[in-house]
């Protein structure tokens, strides 16, 4: 039985808002309730299940929306962000630093994990003599959880190789209890045997999804590198509110620094700009404090810009984020948050026609072509989906192929698609997960998907 759960996005607090610990107390609650179900054998008999996976898929702790790297400026040619070089004697450390602070942020999600990989929560009961579950029994069998850790694109850090990134990987293995060696977390199943004999077991195929990205992932350099999509969450929507509170926090109506943290939370990411407004609006009303806000604003999108490392990405030949994030900088120099918001919605019209599915990625993957997976899975776009591919019927009894995304787990404030100029944002948090089996478990059944929202 494997479980794939994906986009956590567990954050240290200076930022955006985690998912809260009752999620993985409910998610411990299902996982016991399918491992019952999962004993009930294709035979018709019960036996409990030895074994149960779960892996998870990437942007599991998510480094890069602390505001924790901004102790320097980003012109600051001494200053160390996420996309730095990795060999600076500086980089680990800060690393560590932000690294401990979300797993100490999130401890009590942690201590869950760790309960379950002990064997504590999920305790099943042994077949009788007629291959039942025999509830009375004194003596209940616990089952470990052994629990994988595959990177994605705002935790990739953790997939640098060195002794130093193995002590940070020591602490995240000992505090969510997982399975991992020391050495770099996978980025894909190739890297690590135990994934890939797990994948073959199952017929799945599993990856983060960022790779069809290309905002988010540099296919000429690899996934040990930083990009663009990095740039951007840190210095401009995680720098925004510091440099705010920084400059006018006493003269600010109370709560909108909190507010404007909610940053990172908001979908889709460059609407950034039409939340701050919003929030002006709610907080100060007619408040002057606008024109200051809206200064500060222009002021590090266009030093984002100007950053070197944003420079060397732009592609004049295309239109891309770099390109979308100097029009509203060239536009915002002269005009209002109203007019940034139009050319927003615009950009994101352009720029992905308002289509989120990853979907047609998974017909050219070699294990989907040669039949070898039955189930083709990503992350990424937080986008909870179920898209039935093909049919392998190059076996005695063909099967189905199907891809899915498996959403996130996460605190959203998502626009609202009817009149988005309005400025108004839905709050809510996602949690999705999925469980495949083996042929033997389960009564013959291959898969099972759960996604709920609650507010």
């Amino acid at each position: 039985m494997l479980v794939i759960i994906s986009d956590l996005h567990l954050g240290d607090g200076t930022t955006a808002d985690s998912i809260s610990p009752s999620a993985f107390r409910l998610f411990a609650k299902r996982l016991t309730e399918t491992a019952r179900f999962a004993s009930w054998r294709r035979d018709g008999g019960y036996r409990p299940i030895d074994s149960l996976d779960v892996l998870l898929m990437g942007d599991i702790l998510d480094p890069l929306h602390s505001a924790r790297w901004l102790d320097t400026s980003s012109s600051d040619t001494s200053s160390i962000r996420p996309w730095s070089d990795p060999t600076d004697p500086r980089y680990a450390p800060k690393l560590l630093e932000v690294t401990n602070a979300i797993l100490e942020y999130n401890e009590e999600a942690m201590q869950t994990l760790r309960r379950l990989a002990s064997g504590e929560v999920i305790q099943l009961a042994p077949a009788n003599s007629k291959g039942e579950p025999d509830f009375q029994s004194a003596e209940l069998i616990p089952l470990k959880v052994r629990i994988h850790y595959m990177v994605g694109n705002h935790d990739w850090y953790y997939h640098l190789e060195g002794e130093s990134f193995d002590k940070i990987r020591l602490e995240i293995i000992e505090k969510m209890g997982l399975c991992n060696p020391v050495s770099p977390f996978p980025y894909d199943a190739d890297e690590s045997p135990m994934l890939k004999d797990l994948f073959e077991r199952h017929k799945v195929l599993a990856r983060h999804g960022d790779v069809y990205d290309k905002f988010n992932f540099n296919r000429e350099r690899g996934r040990n590198f930083g990009t663009v999509g990095d740039a951007f969450t840190m210095d401009v929507c995680n720098r925004f509110p510091v440099e705010v509170q920084k400059r006018y926090g006493d003269l600010l109506p109370s709560g909108i620094i909190d507010s404007l943290r909610k940053i990172a939370n908001i979908r889709p990411v460059l609407a950034a700009p039409l939340w701050i407004s919003g929030q002006i609006k709610h907080y100060a009303g007619a408040h002057p404090i606008e024109d200051e806000l809206k200064s500060v604003w222009d002021e590090i999108a266009d030093e984002f810009l100007q950053m070197n490392f944003v420079r060397e990405a732009d592609k004049s030949f295309r239109f891309d984020m770099v390109d979308a994030m100097e029009l509203i900088v060239k536009i915002s120099g002269r005009a209002s948050f109203a007019t940034i918001n139009d050319v927003v919605i615009w950009v994101r019209k352009k720029m992905w026609n308002n289509k989120h599915s990853f979907a047609s990625h998974a017909l050219k993957e070699p294990a989907f072509l040669s039949g070898k997976a039955q189930h083709i899975i990503y992350g990424h776009t937080h986008y909870y989906e179920v898209v039935p591919l093909g049919m392998n019927v190059n076996l005695p009894e063909p099967e189905s192929q199907v891809y899915f995304n498996a959403g996130t787990w996460h605190s959203y404030y998502d626009l609202a698609i009817q009149n988005p100029k309005e400025q108004k944002f839905v709050p809510y948090q996602a949690l999705t997960y999925l469980t495949f089996y083996t042929p033997k478990e389960h009564d013959g059944r291959r898969f099972e998907t759960w996604s709920g929202a609650y507010a």
